[in-house]
């Protein structure tokens, strides 16, 4: 198995987590909104698999970089 580590690609604050660990996604599905510039930016799954860790919560501010997610695939 191989891991896909998603992370931030903009500065904001993260609006809302549309996945939680243990799910399984499919490549293009939405893993969490982020505000920035009174944007919303949806952040896709880059390769289909398991969910194995969520590193944001709703409200918290973001840099670019941060780790948002482990995806098992």
């Amino acid at each position: 198995m191989a891991q896909e580590i998603i992370e931030v690609p903009i500065t904001g604050k993260i609006i809302s987590v549309e996945v939680k660990v243990g799910d399984t996604v499919a490549e293009g599905d939405v893993i969490c909104f982020i505000e920035s510039m009174k944007m919303e930016n949806p952040i896709l799954v880059p390769v289909a698999g398991k969910i194995t860790e969520i590193n944001v919560t709703k409200g918290e501010a973001v840099e670019t970089g941060k780790p948002i997610a482990t995806i098992e695939y």
